[in-house]
């Protein structure tokens, strides 16, 4: 976890940088697709910073109020950071419309060349250095701001191939389509960004509800199915969700009559071989398994 908080603490400061130079050269440039990067790293950097904290929440111990953990709260930022991105680009998306319709602008494609590169190279030595963190971490917080330096460099290594060929095009028989350029290359990325957020928010949205997924849920009725032909269980239930990194497993035997005398130590030997085969043993993981002789306790 302490490593997860070094990588979301580089993360913030990275994304804030960016962000500021991305607003601040944009209009001074008067390009909405450079204010649309500096945006996109400021949601960024305000995700990471709430990611920070889900991130020292998670390491908490379960408290009274909060019996079974601070699980929920990492798909809850999920589907808000992936609901604003969706908002912004849906915006940017109505701008971008509004400028092609109105003729476009003019800008110093040289000035904003320089930044699209410097700025692809930063966006890829951060990718690189939270993929290099993830590896062996495989947090679902820093894989959320992965994506999104992930993002960032492409939007990034789009802005720099739009404006060189502005720049390209300026002096040419075509200088007339380069005020088309800067609105033109907003509603392309905007149209090729917003699907990653929707997935975003409908697996967070998922999660939140405790929506079983179908895989996991298929996993331990299989794995149950077993048990059951190897100890003649007459029956069993289960319940499954996935909240964040957060497993939650319940599950209810209805022994046989052959088995009514088992002694406890021999029923949590069953009860180890499960847990066992489940795996995902750790903090992570919540898992209660019933035994019963009473099929309404299924």
């Amino acid at each position: 976890m302490a490593t997860e908080q070094r990588a979301l603490q580089v993360t913030i400061v990275a994304t804030v940088l960016l962000a500021s130079t991305g607003i601040a050269f944009g209009l001074y440039a008067g390009s909405q697709s450079i204010v649309f990067d500096g945006l996109f790293n400021a949601i960024d950097s305000c995700m990471a910073g709430l990611a920070l904290l889900v991130s020292r929440l998670l390491v908490k111990q379960p408290g009274r109020r909060f019996q079974q953990g601070y699980w929920h709260i990492e798909p809850m930022v999920l589907a808000l950071y992936g609901s604003v991105l969706v908002i912004l680009c849906v915006y940017a998306l109505v701008n971008s419309i509004d400028g092609l319709i109105r003729g476009g602008q003019e800008l110093a494609f040289d000035d904003a060349i320089v930044y699209a590169l410097l700025t692809a190279l930063g966006a890829g030595l951060m990718y690189g250095y939270l993929r290099r963190c993830n590896r062996r971490l495989r947090s679902a917080l820093i894989q959320m701001d992965l994506h999104s330096w992930l993002m960032s460099t492409v939007i990034s290594l789009a802005l720099l191939l739009a404006f060189s060929i502005g720049y390209l095009l300026q002096g040419s028989e075509y200088a007339a389509l380069t005020p088309y350029i800067d609105p033109l290359i907003l509603a392309l990325l905007t149209l090729v960004l917003i699907p990653a957020p929707c997935r975003t928010v409908c697996k967070a949205v998922q999660q939140i509800l405790r929506i079983t997924p179908p895989a996991l849920d298929g996993e331990i009725a299989g794995l149950m199915a077993r048990m059951s032909q190897r100890y003649g269980f007459e029956d069993f239930s289960q319940c499954v969700s996935q909240v964040g990194r957060g497993l939650f497993v319940e599950i209810h035997i209805l022994l046989p009559a052959a088995m009514n005398h088992w002694p406890v130590n021999e029923l949590d030997g069953v009860r180890a071989e499960i847990a066992s085969a489940i795996g995902s043993e750790g903090p992570n993981r919540w898992l209660a398994i019933g035994f019963t002789r009473d099929s309404r306790w299924l």
